[in-house]
């Protein structure tokens, strides 16, 4: 199978009209079916461009990002558009690219990409002419190297690779083939992220890390939690970018990023989980790529040994214990979907399959059964001081301590020091995080988050039972065959809570009226080669 590449004419940039809306959710105490409610809004292009408006060389642009990294170092920083992957894909490239409209993988900095009709083998022909920003030119064997790096550091979803490639090929400076274990129609989507940015392999020239990619920008300044500063590349095989700098900035949460959007200081910023914020942006006629996906507002429990979510029992009270729609109305003015789902309605991988009910009775019987082994009922929540992570919180504080637990809230100083803390230093018992089915290749994100050996995997769960239905999700022959797949991983999550469903919560990439040519790939990771602004 031939994978096309799309002309910068048919990117989805301009003339898009608003979204369309379902009117779905779930009441208070319901098991996650949808009932009449709160509107569930579909993943897509919102918001208005002039279809008048010509491509103009010039200007910078400055995206306030939601988690600045600290390290531009794939092998050293989670891929997601949250996270870092915005960034580095700036810097970088991906070989890859997801294109909405027509919901397949395309190539981006490759030329092309094919299959074979078994989905085992994948074949990425480079175009002729690329190279880094150090000058050094970018070949099969230079891939070769930089993914082998990636997955050795054992970076953002490098085991998901270990376990399914075989082996990487070169036949010619041009050529590098990708032996499979077995089929994964979605197996594109790793040359989409972290794998797929091609680090140069002169950015262990002096000992220490230097980004150097080939990417469509280069590095200009780089201040951690401060400023990353990039400059177009003249020589960027793709052509010179339209826009002359990149400025990425951090945010303080999404009222704040709100804020700075209409006082002019951003031209682009990402806006996470606040229903409201995202209400008043889309009501104010901003443009933008919205991803109301699934598993974004999850209970995160550090199930651990030595930490109180170690006891199944404690997960399980934990899951009865607190309403998703309590949450909702706290944390989103009532404005979002309660639901403890799987996969949320809209998503095309739905399949109606219920999550856990809340049930404080329940609840109290599974907290009492753990404290009369030895719990002392005590548990932490870390939050951040954003007011929808704040309001979930106390909500979350307030029905534990209904049914018995004793619940103290910890507060990161920002998004990037809960990161931290989750991610890296695993030093935190409860918390809200996301962990979003993608409808691109839905096993990526079930994997790392409930896998046993998945280094994106923040809660320690391990349980070969689900380890196996996973499996089965990766290599299901038919999309029915996936659903049902994906069925049986929600009957046994809610056996063994790897985390707690609350419901999904929307993501909105959201940019001013004058910027054009952008294009959203998967985890909302943007790519600004072909971005350009008007006059206001």
């Amino acid at each position: 199978m031939h994978y096309p590449a799309f002309p910068p004419s048919r990117l989805l940039w301009g003339g898009i009209t608003a979204l369309a809306v379902l009117l779905a959710g779930c009441s208070s105490g319901d098991s996650g079916a949808a009932t009449d409610g709160a509107p569930q809004r579909q993943s897509g292009f919102v918001g208005e461009q002039a279809d008048d408006a010509r491509p103009a060389p010039g200007g910078s642009l400055t995206f306030g990002s939601y988690s600045l990294p600290t390290v531009l170092d794939p092998a050293r920083t989670q891929s997601a558009g949250s996270t870092g992957g915005t960034e580095m894909a700036a810097v970088y490239d991906t070989l890859v690219r997801h294109d909405f409209e027509s919901h397949e993988f395309v190539p981006q900095l490759a030329e092309s990409l094919d299959s074979t009709d078994d989905r085992e083998t994948y074949t990425v022909t480079l175009r002729p002419g690329t190279r880094f920003s150090d000058g050094n030119v970018l070949d099969a064997r230079a891939v070769k190297w930089s993914i082998e790096r990636f997955v050795a550091a054992k970076a953002d979803a490098s085991q998901t690779w270990t376990n399914i490639v075989d082996s990487i090929d070169t036949p010619d400076d041009r050529t590098v083939v990708f032996e499979l274990k077995r089929p994964w129609g979605d197996f594109p989507v790793l040359l989409s992220t972290g794998a797929g940015m091609i680090v140069g392999a002169g950015s262990e020239k002096d000992g220490t890390f230097s980004p150097v990619g080939a990417g469509p920008f280069t590095v200009t300044k780089f201040a951690p939690r401060e400023e990353l500063l990039l400059t177009a590349r003249a020589d960027y095989v793709g052509g010179k970018p339209l826009l002359d700098t990149l400025r990425f900035v951090p945010t303080a949460g999404a009222q704040a990023q709100y804020e700075s959007m209409r006082s002019g200081q951003f031209d682009m910023t990402y806006i996470l989980r606040d229903e409201q914020v995202i209400s008043r942006a889309l009501g104010d006629g901003y443009a933008g790529f919205l991803s109301p996906t699934g598993q974004n507002g999850i209970g995160v429990i550090n199930s651990r040994p030595e930490r109180p979510g170690s006891d199944v029992r404690v997960r399980q009270a934990i899951a009865y214990g607190v309403d998703p729609e309590a949450i909702n109305q706290r944390a989103n003015a009532g404005l979002g979907t309660a639901s403890s789902e799987l996969v949320p309605e809209g998503s095309r991988w739905h399949n109606g399959t219920e999550g856990i009910p809340a049930d404080p009775d329940r609840a109290r019987q599974l907290l009492d059964e753990a404290k009369a082994d030895g719990f002392d009922g005590h548990i932490s929540y870390l939050s951040t001081h954003d007011p929808s992570q704040q309001a979930t919180a106390l909500t979350v504080q307030a029905a534990l301590q209904a049914i018995g637990f004793d619940v103290t809230v910890d507060y990161a100083t920002d998004t990037t020091d809960l990161v931290r803390k989750v991610y890296r230093d695993h030093d935190f018992d409860l918390t809200r995080g996301g962990a979003p089915i993608g409808d691109e290749a839905p096993f990526l994100n079930l994997y790392g988050s409930m896998g046993s050996d998945s280094r994106n995997n923040a809660t320690g769960f391990a349980d070969p039972d689900m380890d196996r239905l996973l499996l089965e999700v990766q290599t299901a022959p038919t999309d029915d065959d996936k659903r049902e797949a994906i069925s049986n991983v929600q009957r046994y999550a809610n056996e063994t809570v790897p985390y707690v469903l609350w419901g999904p919560a929307p993501v909105l990439t959201a940019w001013e009226p004058t910027v054009h040519g952008v294009k959203r790939t998967v985890t909302d990771i943007i790519l600004f080669d072909t971005a350009w602004k008007s006059a206001a």
